[in-house]
């Protein structure tokens, strides 16, 4: 599957809106915030059509995922947005991964839980919002449609004050901790490796750095935003969460491809969910396949000296955002 798909809910009580565009959409929140609501509207849609009493539209048909027998079910699901509730213990599980990688399907899960297995986005992480209510009609005028949609939670770019930092932890230990380290000593930073996304949040608790700046591949970053995002609010700890350090190196303006354009303006359209289980391996195949044969040639794992020329680490530092570095 590929591209944005637009999903519209609604009965005579409520109507959900939301978009999905990645393998994966991660809904947060409380108990009775429309989570558990909008699932059930779409198993009794899929259940009875129309004589539930609801509507749904979407360009791509959706179904509901759960209980025990899941991967038997799963198994016959093909082209689909699944919806899958809060509760079903095996979608934390690494059963659960192996099972939607390389699947046709995209994924809207419903949690409170870190999921740990699973690389999904900082920006598919939501939670639902009512935006309006209106009266549903004139004679009955005690009763409501609410309008709910989806509120993005994180925020991935640093502010424009950021100062310079003291000390850049960066989650590869790679290519991208190589050039970070080059990065970094234009401004006197101490560079230092996460070796890995789950290690990021030991590292930013055990550094003793005044101003820290923290950056990580946002593209499967999720399961680890809301404990760094917690401790970034009570310390000077600026985040900077790109794609990936892949995407970043193509929004330079060194990669030249008649086709780079519409990869970055619209990755959804390009990125296919059987390939691809994360944008950022997507973002790490386009930029070796793009600079194959070029003095820019690019492995992962393997940073062509080209990368660290001060022409490269200017233009790289001019894509991003003000970090201080």
């Amino acid at each position: 599957m590929r591209g944005r798909h637009d999903i519209v809910v609604r009965n005579n009580r409520v109507q959900f809106t939301l978009s999905v565009r990645r393998n994966i959409t991660i809904l947060r929140g409380d108990s009775a915030t429309g989570k558990t609501t909008l699932i059930e509207m779409i198993s009794d849609f899929e259940a009875q059509g129309t004589a539930s009493g609801v509507e749904l539209r979407c360009d791509v048909p959706c179904t509901v995922l759960s209980g025990a027998r899941w991967k038997r079910d799963l198994e016959g699901i093909s082209g689909y947005v699944v919806f899958i509730d809060e509760g079903n213990e095996w979608v934390s599980s690494r059963d659960f991964r192996d099972a939607i990688e390389g699947s046709d399907n995209y994924y809207v899960i419903a949690t409170r839980e870190r999921l740990d297995c699973l690389p999904y986005s900082v920006e598919e992480v939501y939670r639902l919002k009512n935006t309006t209510s209106v009266r549903s009609s004139q004679r009955y005028r005690d009763a409501k449609r609410y309008f709910t949609s989806t509120k993005r939670i994180y925020s991935t770019i640093p502010t424009n004050d950021a100062p310079i930092p003291e000390e850049v932890i960066v989650e590869d230990s790679g290519s991208g901790f190589r050039f970070f380290s080059a990065l970094s000593k234009r401004s006197g930073a101490r560079c230092v490796s996460a070796g890995g996304r789950c290690n990021v949040y030991r590292k930013i608790m055990e550094s003793h750095a005044e101003h820290l700046l923290v950056i990580a591949d946002g593209a499967a970053f999720g399961s680890e935003m809301e404990r760094v995002h917690h401790v970034c609010r009570e310390r000077s700890v600026q985040l900077y969460l790109p794609e990936s350090f892949e995407w970043l190196l193509l929004s330079s303006g060194l990669v030249r491809d008649d086709e780079l354009p519409a990869i970055m303006r619209s990755p959804e359209d390009f990125v296919d969910s059987r390939e691809y289980l994360s944008w950022e391996r997507f973002f790490a195949a386009t930029l070796v396949r793009m600079t194959a044969g070029t003095y820019l040639r690019y492995a992962k794992g393997s940073l062509s000296d080209s990368w660290l020329e001060e022409r490269s680490l200017s233009a790289v530092s001019s894509a991003m955002p003000r970090t201080g570095l």
